[in-house]
């Protein structure tokens, strides 16, 4: 698997990813698809690893889904340089200290391209000021070798940080430093060079657009905060707290006038709209002053709901980012009975996988 990595069929994969979405698309948009590369070897930003004790030795492991056969990763050429750096320097610290290695699962790692890092440490087993001190002690030891990484230590009902539990991203979107805070267990985007791309891609489609922007499954603000220049208001949702809280973050470290978040799920958003159901999320907050002709919508891999595809149909412009292309598939199946599809792209967040993300522009017929 991972001992036979190679860069050199990643065009060939890139061309048959194309090829496959431009078939499922084919009923919806018959034009070129715009198709956004990634680097061939170093763009997963987050990195899992289970981790194997044999014999004194210690290291991380990945399993085949379908063999389950395990596999030794002392290199993983698809993370950034970051985590593989940190990986080498990590194990055999954690080899000089039994209270750190003792019960010790899984490692799993966030880095940022602003040089920073969280390593999280899982344990099946109470974690006490024993562990405490020896973890402190491990930070030091990776602050010395030049690391910026912050250390949580994870067990049943227990979460320890030494420090702080999130980063804080820099990305570069057209020229412009945007600051993104990542949150420990949190989704991020994996790919940092391709989340760049498909926010400059969100950008181009709505750079004539007129009125407010309505976005669901907004996260920690990742498309909002560079969408709302282009936008007279921004009103968008999100239901976990810990990204809610690092998306207000992010309004005030981008300077971010124009955009208000909700914590809402977007069914519960479409409740609200509706007149089914009244939130005391949304007291003093006057929906009918915002004039969103535009929705922006990056669902989970189910894709939206029926009730939340009736309420999209009812805006003049979607933009829709997909992890799933059949799911897609099956909204557009809908969404083309009041709207045409007229840009879409492949965004290659996952190369040598067969995962797809996709996006499309529609606006109504």
């Amino acid at each position: 698997m991972f001992t036979e990595f190679t860069t050199t069929n990643y065009a060939a994969q890139l061309a048959e990813k194309k090829s496959r979405l431009s078939q499922l698309f084919q009923p919806f948009f018959s034009e070129e698809l715009e198709v956004h590369a990634s680097e061939i070897q170093h763009y997963r930003m987050r990195a899992e690893f289970r981790v194997w004790h044999d014999q004194g030795e210690l290291y991380h492991i990945m399993f085949d889904r379908d063999t389950k056969q395990r596999y030794r990763i002392d290199q993983f050429p698809i993370a950034s340089r970051l985590i593989n750096r940190m990986m080498q320097e990590l194990i055999p610290l954690l080899k000089q200290q039994d209270l750190l290695r003792y019960k010790l699962f899984q490692i799993d790692y966030l880095s940022t391209l602003s040089n920073k890092i969280i390593v999280s440490l899982l344990y099946h087993k109470v974690l006490d000021e024993h562990w405490l001190a020896a973890a402190k002690q491990l930070k030091q030891q990776l602050q010395n070798l030049d690391f910026d990484v912050q250390i949580i230590g994870r067990a049943n009902k227990q979460k320890i940080c030494l420090g702080q539990d999130f980063v804080d991203e820099i990305l570069p979107i057209n020229g412009k430093n945007y600051i993104y805070r990542q949150v420990e267990n949190s989704f991020t985007q994996p790919n940092a060079g391709v989340n760049c791309q498909m926010i400059q891609w969100a950008l181009s489609c709505t750079e004539n657009a007129k009125g407010d922007l309505l976005e669901l499954y907004c996260g920690n603000g990742n498309f909002s905060i560079a969408l709302a220049q282009n936008f007279d208001k921004v009103l968008a949702t999100e239901i976990a707290k810990p990204s809610v809280q690092a998306a207000q973050f992010n309004i005030s470290a981008n300077q971010v006038n124009n955009l208000q978040i909700i914590r809402m799920s977007a069914e519960e958003f479409t409740q609200a709209l509706q007149g089914v159901r009244e939130f005391n999320r949304l007291k003093g907050i006057n929906l009918q002053g915002y004039q969103c002709n535009t929705i922006f919508v990056d669902p989970p891999r189910a894709g939206l709901d029926p009730a939340t595809l009736q309420m999209v149909q009812q805006y003049d412009n979607i933009l829709y980012i997909s992890c799933n292309p059949e799911t897609l598939v099956e909204n557009l199946a809908v969404l083309s009975q009041t709207h045409h599809v007229v840009k879409a792209a492949l965004f290659d967040q996952f190369p040598y996988t067969h995962h797809i993300e996709s996006g499309v522009y529609l606006v109504r017929k």
